[in-house]
């Protein structure tokens, strides 16, 4: 205790360079703080809800996952996935369940004078309620009578019904896409927004009103769930993947003529490149812990300098080596400790802000607060060995005679 209180005189007795050595501390605390909350809370974000696809559930596409320019050109010269693709699967696969189909499209929206720009529309088939784990909170879904039939309806997400119907019940009322009406048969529950997706501003309606809407020529993208769930997973894809090769008459060894998607696979692409940015910025971090350790060793030095008289006092009246690097270890703990409080402090309150400013998911646990605590209180325990045991062999009659 009574080296605690030393420590403590001596790091009051110079606030402002106590306060200066800690940035570095703090600064790379606050980073891995900040860092690591966003990361954790994007990555939980996306299995629970950006990618809304169950894990039983597979999407095929024209472009799939786009990691670089060249794929995405080569996916442009790609033949659309059309009706018949669909169809084909349907029909010929026989470990499918249920196989939906989607097609989509930015348009505005229009309501007795209110008008609501780049609204995503969604032409889909009735089960795509089912496949995309869509939550009503009020109203219904679309049937296939409907779907066949192209009828003039609506589902809506919380954001338009927010813009146009403000809060009028919305359910029976008319929305205007692109000069035709249509009626609103059903309510998205809420969703929230992240990485500038917006899940609130767009409508799902039948997939024939959709062609018949706005033509036939755009790509779809078909959902499948196996028969058999997540057991039967692999091989309902290599059966539709074999089908679709077949219609596109691709050649043994060739690379597949479109894309094929799985909610793992989306998740794995999305820790890989969160992990690329994760490693960076903790390297980044480490660099400023690095530079606040070597100052705080710099300024220990220096105070090792400054109050040898004091060491060679202490000596003298009976205290042993230990008893003076413990005094010096304890300030530069006591010091990089507190650089670590205000670092957490500080990456927590960024971790607060980015979460209700802006669409962006944090999460801030206690293991991470006693990581950031620990990683400062192990920069000045290194930072402080070495001045410590400067002071600790320190001769008392020479320190006595220092000036």
């Amino acid at each position: 205790m009574e080296t605690l209180r030393i420590a403590i005189v001596a790091l009051r007795t110079n606030k402002l360079r106590s306060f200066l050595t800690l940035l570095g501390v703090i600064i790379g605390v606050m980073t891995v703080i900040a860092v690591v909350s966003i990361v954790s809370g994007l990555n939980e974000f996306v299995t629970e809800q950006l990618f809304s696809l169950s894990p039983d559930v597979f999407v095929v596409t024209q472009f799939g996952i786009i990691t670089s320019r060249e794929e995405f050109l080569e996916a442009l010269k790609r033949k659309r996935i059309n009706v018949d693709d669909a169809r084909a699967v349907e029909r010929l696969c026989s470990s499918c369940g249920d196989v939906g189909v989607s097609a989509r499209s930015n348009q505005t929206l229009k309501r007795e004078g209110e008008k609501l720009e780049e609204v995503q529309i969604n032409g889909t088939t009735a089960n795509m309620a089912v496949l995309s784990n869509l939550d009503l909170e009020a109203g219904r879904f679309f049937v296939d009578s409907e779907v066949d039939h192209a009828a003039q309806m609506v589902v809506i997400g919380s954001d338009v019904k927010t813009e146009l119907f403000g809060q009028l019940d919305p359910l029976g009322r008319l929305v205007w896409i692109e000069g035709s009406p249509f009626k609103v048969i059903g309510l998205l529950r809420k969703q929230g927004a992240v990485l500038g997706r917006n899940q609130d501003k767009q409508v799902y309606v039948p997939l024939g009103t959709f062609r018949k809407q706005f033509g036939t020529r755009r790509s779809l993208t078909l959902f499948v769930r196996p028969a058999e769930g997540m057991a039967g997973l692999e091989t309902t894809q290599d059966e539709v993947r074999g089908i679709m090769r077949a219609r596109r008459h691709t050649a043994f060894g060739a690379k597949d003529p479109f894309g094929l998607i799985s909610a793992g696979a989306v998740e794995a692409v999305w820790r890989q490149i969160s992990a690329g940015a994760f490693a960076l910025v903790i390297f980044i971090s480490g660099i400023s812990l690095v530079v606040g350790g070597i100052v705080i060793a710099n300024i220990m030095l220096v105070s090792v300098i400054e109050r040898t008289r004091e060491i060679g006092i202490r000596r003298a009246l009976g205290a042993r080596k230990k008893d003076i690097r413990r005094q010096f270890l304890a300030e530069a703990v006591m010091l990089s400790l507190g650089g670590g409080l205000a670092g957490v402090a500080l990456g927590m309150l960024i971790s607060f802000v980015l979460s209700h400013a802006f669409p962006l998911p944090t999460k801030v646990t206690p293991g991470l607060v006693v990581v950031g605590l620990l990683l400062s209180v192990v920069t000045g325990f290194f930072a402080g060995y070495f001045p410590a045991r400067k002071a600790a062999n320190l001769t008392p009659i020479e320190a006595l005679r220092y000036e």
